[in-house]
């Protein structure tokens, strides 16, 4: 199953001390490298003006269960371009004022790419054997 929990605008920009700022629509989260760890988001209690913006778009954030293409996790994908989108993998959700921190994993997968090329050969596999053209 494939839940779209959220859409809108992100801008994604850096501070004075180059720490990255991710904004989704009014939330901010701090985008910081751990050694050892890997890229953690960690949520901001007030929304942050970057020092530098470092590229804005569009976002969608997706829950995906039992999902044959695509991992059973939150996934985030953000817009780069013209029809170009990066996914990131959200190992516990995006973080919040409970949770402050979550783990994000940059991903090829993308929610609409597989979902329409795996409904595609599905259609295709029907096809084949009800013998529809």
């Amino acid at each position: 199953m494939i839940n779209q929990i959220d859409s809108g605008s992100y801008v994604l920009g850096e501070s004075k001390n180059h720490t990255k700022i991710l904004t989704l629509n009014d939330q901010s989260y701090a985008w910081i490298l751990m050694p050892g760890v890997g890229d953690i988001l960690s949520f901001l209690s007030e929304q942050k003006t970057p020092y530098a913006t470092l590229s804005t778009g569009n976002f969608k954030l997706y829950d995906i269960q039992d999902e044959p293409e695509l991992v059973d996790l939150q996934h985030l994908e953000l817009q780069t371009g013209m029809d170009s989108w990066q996914g990131f993998l959200l190992l516990t959700g995006l973080p919040n004022k409970v949770k402050k921190r979550s783990r994000i994993i940059p991903t090829k997968e993308l929610v609409e790419t597989a979902h329409h090329s795996f409904r595609q050969m599905v259609d295709a596999q029907y096809n084949l054997a009800t013998g529809v053209a």
